[in-house]
């Protein structure tokens, strides 16, 4: 299977997803849209993965590709071609679906617990936890775009992850996040880390055990293995 990814900073890559196609022996290649490279043609990827980064979806007079980067998704889509998307990617999926992104209440940074919503299709329901913390990095949230299905809610943020039609899936959160990609993050976007009611402080985000990365990484490679059987 062919597997294309869009990245959106330097800083923010696959995380766990990396390992997962590489064990699968799938083929991987990337779009670096901050690096000004073009999206590819639909015909020449399986998968798609739409990762996060630092600017928000209504950015595009500062990152102007944003605009190409939408019309793009609405394509993929159009094309029946399964999509996931992580925080901002979750979040561009929702505007391209037609829902509003804006900022939520509060900000979700650090390890905070999600719940699964009582309406979940059944075979994402035979592995998606009922409870689970996860690790979370976002300031804006989406409303639940038209069809989709909610699947998760956390107690700060009500839309945590949908799912669209069986194929297209979108997570606030990041199931990927490996000990390093977590230092990564901390190192670059530092200065969001104030004292609020949903913000951890960098030593809080790092005193998990490792378990607790390989449990959602765990989660994450079912996720993958759901979407690669819709391809």
């Amino acid at each position: 299977m062919r597997v294309h990814w869009l990245q959106h900073v330097d800083f923010e890559g696959l995380g766990t997803i990396d390992e997962w196609v590489r064990e699968k022996r799938h083929t991987l290649s990337c779009t670096r849209l901050f690096a000004g490279e073009s999206v590819p043609p639909l015909d020449s990827f399986d998968l798609l993965i739409v990762m996060g980064g630092s600017m928000g979806v209504h950015d595009q007079g500062e990152y102007p590709w944003l605009q190409e980067e939408k019309a793009f998704l609405r394509r993929v889509i159009a094309a029946a071609k399964p999509v996931l998307g992580v925080c901002l990617g979750a979040q561009l999926l929702a505007d391209a679906l037609g829902a509003r992104v804006l900022p939520n209440k509060e900000k979700e940074i650090g390890w905070f617990q999600v719940s699964r919503a009582s309406l979940v299709p059944e075979r994402l329901a035979t592995f998606l936890p009922e409870q689970q913390p996860v690790f979370h990095w976002h300031g804006d949230t989406f409303t639940l775009p038209e069809k989709a299905i909610r699947l998760y809610s956390s107690a700060a943020c009500v839309n945590q992850a949908f799912v669209y039609e069986d194929r297209v899936i979108g997570l606030q959160f990041h199931l990927e996040t490996t000990p390093d990609s977590a230092v990564a993050l901390i190192e670059n976007c530092r200065g969001e880390l104030v004292v609020a009611p949903w913000i951890q402080n960098e030593e809080e985000m790092l005193a998990v055990e490792k378990d607790d990365f390989a449990e959602i990484n765990g989660w994450m490679s079912a996720l993958l293995a759901y979407l690669a059987d819709q391809a």
